[in-house]
């Protein structure tokens, strides 16, 4: 007799399995596997960071191998600066590879090594690159000095602006740095393997990390596009990884794509075969309580879904959240900004689990095929234990975030439908996040041999609630099969 599994996996409640009704006033959770509501995708499966550097540092190496360890599929990872010149030296919101130079006649030098061991760091773990195209070389750029930045928690993102943030004095000189770039990585690790990778250009062009015009963004991605598919015809590229708020820049992206006349070639149009944006809570200090708004990021993918949704062409163009976080700087601690002091406990690790549950219910109203969500989260080398970055681990110890994870990684196969007495609408976190009683909600799926249910109990507002009692009520489970239940 086949055995079916069922994992409950669970975050900051309490939970029975009563074999009677539920007690008056008690939350109660029913899940129906009969009732399929759409592909248990592994979204979550994305990470990031700015300082690739960390990659191949005694702890860096060590979540990567703990993060490949809880997935059942390829973990995509994306890293800023990882065409930045310097000498790998690492810092926050800093990285080198140095993979460009020119000698003293202008020739261009090519390095490989740095960039490879941070690769070479994710194709031995299976994980694959979301492989970010960026930021300007030093002997590239039309205004390089200074370079290198001294930006520290505190300061403001503007300190951030040099010579990598702008554009290229020669383009045909950049438009083959990509195609050495990609060239190589098909001749390291395989034609068929670099094909199942994506690439994007840049960070945020809308935002500090870009000092041209839009337009010479433009020409910057479809030399760039025409560089990756020249080396690869059937790499996968995309853009443009807009802020939450950039929906102006990301249409006028999305049109260049689609109607306007490519810099390269003269015809019209771009190669787009993945569609990013970035999507940010926005938590705050109010009356000494940081309260989170799980509101905002829900409202970035909105917004952004509406503009990708005036293109009909692009209707079946996949999307990746290629940064999906409780609010916007990873880098910055909560000693320097005081309302990110929830990512040490366990509202941290709640948040994720109430809002990626959402971000799954609004690809499906919206009809997006979204097959990522990056998590800008990681870890940072040589800094205080628990110093208040947003990351999974500090000096190699897990924070509760990361068990959220490794709870993702026990569902696959098919979502199925729930219902909760204490779990709030979509519609109404879209009109006020979750300020009233907490949300005790439930993502659940199921496969051929197991089912899956993940409860959260979560709030805004971060400080200890009542502790609850939660009945999960299961629906549906096959008659005739010995059934194994684990916590």
């Amino acid at each position: 007799m086949q055995k079916l599994i069922v994992v409950v996996v669970l975050n900051c409640l309490l939970l029975s399995f009563p074999n009677v009704f539920a007690q008056k006033n008690q939350a109660v959770v029913q899940v129906d596997f009969n009732k399929t509501v759409g592909e248990m995708t592994p979204i979550w499966a994305w990470f990031g960071y700015d300082e690739p550097n960390y990659t191949y540092m005694k702890d860096g190496k060590k979540l990567l191998t703990e993060i490949a360890a809880l997935s059942p599929v390829p973990v995509y990872v994306r890293t800023h600066n990882l065409m930045t010149s310097g000498d790998g030296t690492s810092s926050l919101k800093w990285g080198s590879t140095n993979m460009y130079t020119e000698d003293a006649n202008g020739k261009p030098v090519y390095n490989w090594a740095i960039v490879d061991s941070i690769f070479d760091s994710y194709v031995s773990r299976k994980m694959k690159p979301l492989a970010q195209i960026g930021f300007m070389p030093e002997a590239l750029s039309t205004n390089p000095q200074p370079y290198k930045h001294d930006w520290k928690p505190g300061d403001k993102f503007e300190k951030l602006l040099t010579g990598w943030t702008y554009p290229p004095k020669d383009y045909n000189k950049w438009n083959e740095l990509v195609f050495q770039w990609v060239t190589h990585c098909v001749e390291r690790y395989g034609k068929a393997e670099v094909e199942s990778w994506y690439w994007e250009l840049w960070n945020e062009p809308d935002g500090v990390y870009w000092k041209g015009t839009r337009q010479e963004f433009f020409k910057l991605y479809d030399y760039t596009a025409d560089a990756v598919k020249r080396a690869l015809p059937k790499a996968k590229i995309g853009g443009s990884n807009v802020t939450g708020g950039g929906m102006k820049f990301l249409d006028a992206f999305l049109k260049h794509c689609v109607s306007d006349t490519n810099y390269v070639t003269g015809k019209i149009g771009s190669p787009l075969d993945v569609i990013l944006f970035h999507a940010k809570g926005s938590p705050k200090v109010i009356d000494g309580k940081v309260v989170m708004n799980v509101k905002a990021q829900l409202k970035n993918i909105v917004d952004n879904f509406a503009v990708i949704a005036k293109y009909p062409e692009l209707k079946n163009v996949p999307v990746i959240l290629g940064e999906s976080d409780p609010e916007g700087c990873a880098a910055c601690s909560m000693l320097t900004n005081p309302e990110n002091a929830y990512r040490n406990g366990t509202m941290f690790s709640s948040y994720t689990a109430a809002s990626f549950a959402r971000v799954y219910q609004l690809a499906d109203r919206h009809q997006k095929d979204l097959i990522g969500a990056v998590s800008w989260s990681f870890e940072f080398e040589n800094q205080p234990w628990f110093a208040g970055f947003r990351d999974l681990a500090t000096n190699g110890v897990d924070k509760p975030v990361l068990n959220v994870f490794r709870m993702f990684g026990k569902m696959s196969g098919k979502r199925v439908a729930v219902n909760s007495n204490r779990m709030y609408p979509l519609d109404s976190i879209l009109t006020s996040s979750i300020r009233n009683k907490s949300d005790i909600g439930s993502l659940a799926a199921i496969d051929k041999n197991t089912a899956s249910v993940m409860v959260w109990n979560y709030h805004d507002v971060d400080q200890p609630g009542a502790q609850e009692s939660v009945a999960v009520q299961l629906k549906g489970l096959p008659v005739g099969k010995k059934i194994f239940v684990s916590q």
